[in-house]
């Protein structure tokens, strides 16, 4: 058992508390079993997405300096569950923190704002962690297997890593950003078959959905045929951004590529959760656009 109580700041983010609502739920359901302390940070913006760069790399730099300095406020390092937001914040942080040595006029400028607005300022103090990470580095995966009390024996399981989360910080994970393991790991310690397939590590599509559609669900459409014709029964995601294109948008998809498909996707956390006993219900699995009941059937498991 873990010797200490694991606590963090938790950003939620934009996109878990309205159109993957059921991101949310499942992430704290997920940590009040584990015993994990959630500390919202509902003062907490936007990150922006990467967005608000290519206007200002000082704006950007500022919202989410003040997202950390949330954080730093309560000494603990901030937890987010979305690949985006934890490559947002998490590359800023890291920014940050060098040009406390490098660049201090800068910063001095970015923690001016954060004052008029009477904020803290950002002191570098911290961490930002992604769910992932949190469960692997600091929970620990044979923790994780104790505290399974429904084995998902039998589920074949495909990783959607996205980019963001593996590219986006030099520091963050000691994951290989082109090869990583940490997701299938959490599936073996949950029981579930990994699957492997070419487009696990690659973009999902998302960022092309607002100006080229087509080429946006045929990016999704491709990665979903792979871990199809691998034999996934479920994707799995760490991004509410990918689990939209992937989910949400697959009726779509199937539309533009002229195949049905039919892949469940699921969160991280409601992978995990139904490993530690949480109901389906509980999950939000009933939000899904893609039916998720074949995987609790395949599982015996009554939604």
């Amino acid at each position: 058992m873990l010797s200490r109580t694991l606590k963090y700041a938790y950003y939620p983010g934009c996109v878990a508390q309205g159109a993957c609502g059921e991101l949310h739920q499942s992430t704290v359901a997920l940590c009040r079993v584990l015993g994990i302390e959630l500390f919202e940070l509902k003062k907490a913006a936007c990150c922006g997405s990467g967005t608000f760069k290519e206007d200002s790399q000082l704006l950007e730099d500022t919202v989410n300096a003040r997202n950390i300095a949330l954080a730093e406020e309560l000494n603990l390092p901030l937890l987010t569950h979305c690949s985006t937001c934890q490559g947002v914040i998490g590359h800023v942080d890291e920014r940050l923190k060098e040009y406390q040595k490098t660049q201090p006029d800068y910063l001095g400028r970015v923690n001016n704002f954060l004052e008029k607005e009477g904020c803290l300022p950002y002191r570098g103090k911290t961490q930002v962690k992604h769910l992932l990470y949190a469960l692997v580095a600091d929970f620990g995966i044979e923790e994780i297997v104790q505290r399974v009390t429904r084995k998902l024996t039998g589920l074949k399981c495909a990783a959607f890593y996205g980019c963001y989360l593996l590219r986006a910080q030099k520091s963050m994970t000691n994951d290989n950003p082109f090869h990583p393991e940490a997701m299938e790991n959490v599936f073996r310690a949950v029981g579930s078959t990994p699957i492997y397939y070419r487009g696990r590590t690659q973009c999902c599509g998302w960022p092309l959905s607002s100006y080229a559609t087509k080429e946006s669900f045929q990016m999704a459409g491709k990665h979903i045929q792979e871990a199809l014709e691998a034999g996934a029964d479920c994707l799995v995601t760490p991004c509410p951004l990918c689990h939209l294109n992937l989910d949400s948008r697959q009726p779509e998809v199937e539309k533009v590529i002229g195949e049905k498909l039919g892949l469940p996707v699921l969160h991280l956390p409601q992978l995990v959760a139904l490993a530690v006993g949480v109901s389906p219900k509980e999950l939000g699995l009933s939000r899904h656009v893609v039916n998720t009941k074949p995987i609790l059937e395949k599982l015996g498991i009554k939604d």
